[in-house]
């Protein structure tokens, strides 16, 4: 095994989406494969993420989408975030459905859809109330007279409409969907008839079936982390997590009571006890937040992480256990070998297991199983 490495298995990511997407039938699946797959690595798990059963691929902006297709990826991708100043073109050429907040980006894409004498296809976002980006509810009407007359003129094809629920209560996630269906109704009422309508991410895709639609966007969810931040577990869901981060212990010592650990001495031995070093810090990613609260999976067991976590790396506390310098060290990985989660870190560092993968660094091997 590598210093640093994070194994992301895709096996697991074909698994994860199989079982979602027959969850979801007969409404299809978008893989989100944004931010490098939730650093898992973009290319590699959109390709699993394929063979798995799903039928698009999402990403947030256009150089994401455009890294797949020069990866040789040809099934539809969906980009939905964009500079203001953002150059079209290469979208409209590469046959990228483009996400639409504004009557702006309305104008934009139909221009380079014009100069590229080829029509874009685009997915028109209506924003819910999530308050974020999607064309207002107030300038919805005359956004889809626009799009309707692009449309009827041969300039772009209306692909789809979608918004996002914000996940807050059964109530508001009711009254978003009210609102979605009255967009849906005008943009009906202007001409248009988009092959899918998509609300749903990985949350709503499980437990609220009436806001499937013809699409859902799964996210976390292929990963094999559960979307909803109540316990809810992996396995629980049928799904598995797709990463293991670990490390290999650099160094060992022996301490006596009152030995302090790390910069400011936040934590100190109450016992003669064994310290193991492990060779990760912030710059990897690993949370600062979490120093004193995270465990690891050393030695046979779940240890605590003692002291402030640094840039490059941090101590455990392994007490009497046999420990050697080259031993595995598992931050976090699948909870049924007994090691921590991803949402485990997220709660030592108040935050999500989103954040905990995704944050990854650079200086961390990927290493796929499963594929290449």
């Amino acid at each position: 095994m590598r210093f640093r490495e994070a194994v992301v298995d895709l096996d697991a990511i074909r698994h994860n989406v199989r079982v979602l997407a027959a969850a979801v039938a007969p409404a299809a699946a978008m893989a989100v494969v944004k931010a490098d797959a939730y650093g898992h690595g973009a290319i590699p798990v959109a390709r699993a993420a394929l063979e798995g059963g799903a039928a698009w691929l999402g990403v947030a902006d256009l150089g994401e989408a455009l890294a797949l297709r020069e990866a040789g990826i040809a099934a539809p991708i969906l980009a939905w975030l964009h500079d203001p100043d953002a150059d079209f073109g290469p979208g409209v050429e590469h046959d990228v459905e483009l996400g639409v907040s504004s009557e702006a980006q309305l104008a934009a894409i139909a221009a380079a859809a014009a100069s590229a004498a080829r029509p874009a296809s685009v997915h028109l976002k209506v924003d819910t109330g999530l308050s974020r980006n999607g064309i207002p509810a107030a300038t919805w009407p005359a956004a889809v007279e626009q799009a309707a007359r692009l449309e009827r003129d041969g300039i772009l094809r209306v692909r789809g409409i979608f918004s996002h629920l914000s996940n807050a209560s059964a109530d508001e996630d009711a009254a978003q969907l009210a609102a979605f269906e009255a967009a849906l109704a005008a943009a009906s009422a202007a001409g248009l008839s988009p092959d899918v309508r998509h609300l749903a991410s990985s949350a709503a895709a499980i437990r609220l079936p009436v806001a499937r639609y013809d699409l859902v966007r799964l996210g976390i969810g292929c990963y094999g982390i559960p979307p909803f931040g109540d316990g809810t577990t992996a396995a629980e869901l049928g799904l598995r997590p797709a990463m293991t981060l670990r490390g290999r212990v650099a160094a060992v010592r022996r301490v006596e009571a009152g030995t302090g650990v790390s910069y400011g001495y936040t934590w100190r031995a109450e016992r003669p006890t064994t310290l193991a070093l492990v060779p990760l810090g912030y710059a990897d990613g690993v949370p600062r937040q979490a120093s004193d609260r995270a465990q690891v999976w050393l030695a046979g067991a779940r240890r605590p992480v003692v002291g402030r976590i640094a840039m490059d790396q941090f101590v455990v506390d392994v007490g009497d256990a046999e420990v050697a310098v080259g031993d595995e060290v598992v931050l976090f990985g699948d909870p049924q070998t007994g090691a921590p989660s991803a949402d485990d870190w997220g709660d030592a560092a108040g935050t999500i297991g989103y954040e905990i993968v995704t944050r990854i660094g650079p200086r961390v091997t990927r290493t796929y199983l499963g594929g290449e």
